[in-house]
C-alpha cells in the first residue's frame, strides 16, 4: 500500500520557551501560527527530570486558543488523566512502558473526551504497541531518551519511524505519527521521508539559543517544506 500523505504540524515544546514572559510568547505562537502546545509533563520516577502538573498546564491553557498535546512522562498516568483534560488537555500520549493495562488506559483517556495517544521510547519495540493501534490518535516515536532537552538523536529510530508508517498504512488506520527528540533541521527531512508527520519543536529548531522564535519558526516552514517536495 502507497505511503499516506499527511500534513506536518508543529507542536512546540512549552518547557523550552522562556516562562518570564509565557503569555507573550504564547501570543506569538498563536499568530505564527503552530498546531499544537506540547507539554511534557515528568514526575521524577518514570524519566530523570520533574516540569510541572495540570495546574500549570490549566494557565497556558488559559492564555493560548491553540490546542494542548499532552505528553504523560510519568508512573501511573491513569490517576491524572480526568485533571488533564480537565485542563485542557486535547490530547495525551501515555507511555506502554509505564502500564500493565495499555488497552485500558488508550480507552479511559477517550472516555474524557481526548485523543488517545502512546508513545514509546527508542529501544521499545513495536510489537508492544501493534495490538492497540486502532484505539489510537498518533504514536509518538521517542527519538531520544526521554527527560532532557540537547540529547544526541537515536539514530535506529529513524528506521523505526519507517516501520510503524508501514505498520499504520497496511491496516489503513487514520494516525498521525510525532517525533520528539532532536528534531533537528538536519534531522527533520530524514523524519518526514519516514513517516513523521507531527514535529514537537524544541532547543534544536524552535527554541535555538540566541535567536528570536519567529526566525527560527520561518526555517523550520522552509525545511519543512523542502521536505514535503
Amino acid at each position: 500500500m502507497a505511503r499516506q500523505k499527511r500534513p506536518v504540524q508543529i507542536a512546540p515544546s512549552i518547557i523550552c520557551a522562556d516562562w518570564r514572559m509565557i503569555e507573550a510568547h504564547l501570543g506569538i505562537l498563536e499568530k505564527l501560527p503552530v498546531d499544537w502546545i506540547h507539554c511534557d509533563i515528568m514526575d521524577g520516577h518514570f524519566v530523570p527530570n520533574i516540569t510541572f502538573g495540570p495546574e500549570i498546564q490549566a494557565k497556558i491553557h488559559a492564555l493560548t486558543k491553540v490546542p494542548i498535546d499532552t505528553h504523560l512522562m510519568i508512573e501511573d498516568p491513569d490517576r491524572y488523566i480526568e485533571a488533564f483534560v480537565k485542563s485542557g488537555s486535547r490530547l495525551i500520549s501515555v507511555h506502554s512502558e509505564t502500564l500493565v493495562h495499555l488497552d485500558r488506559t488508550l480507552r479511559l483517556i477517550a472516555s474524557f473526551g481526548a485523543i488517545p495517544a502512546v508513545a514509546i521510547n527508542p529501544a521499545t519495540p513495536l510489537s508492544s504497541i501493534e495490538c492497540v493501534l486502532d484505539l489510537c490518535g498518533l504514536v509518538l516515536v521517542m527519538t531520544v531518551n526521554p527527560g532532557f532537552a540537547g540529547q544526541k538523536l537515536v539514530s535506529y529510530a529513524i528506521d523505526k519511524i519507517a516501520r510503524l508508517r508501514a505498520m499504520i498504512d497496511a491496516r489503513g488506520l487514520d494516525i498521525d505519527i510525532q517525533v520528539d527528540g532532536n528534531v533537528s533541521f538536519a534531522n527533520i527531512p530524514r523524519m518526514i521521508g519516514a513517516g513523521a508527520n507531527v514535529l514537537v519543536a524544541g532547543t534544536s529548531s524552535l527554541y535555538i539559543k540566541g535567536r528570536p522564535v519567529e526566525d527560527c519558526y520561518a526555517e523550520l516552514k522552509r525545511v519543512i517544506d523542502r521536505s514535503q517536495t
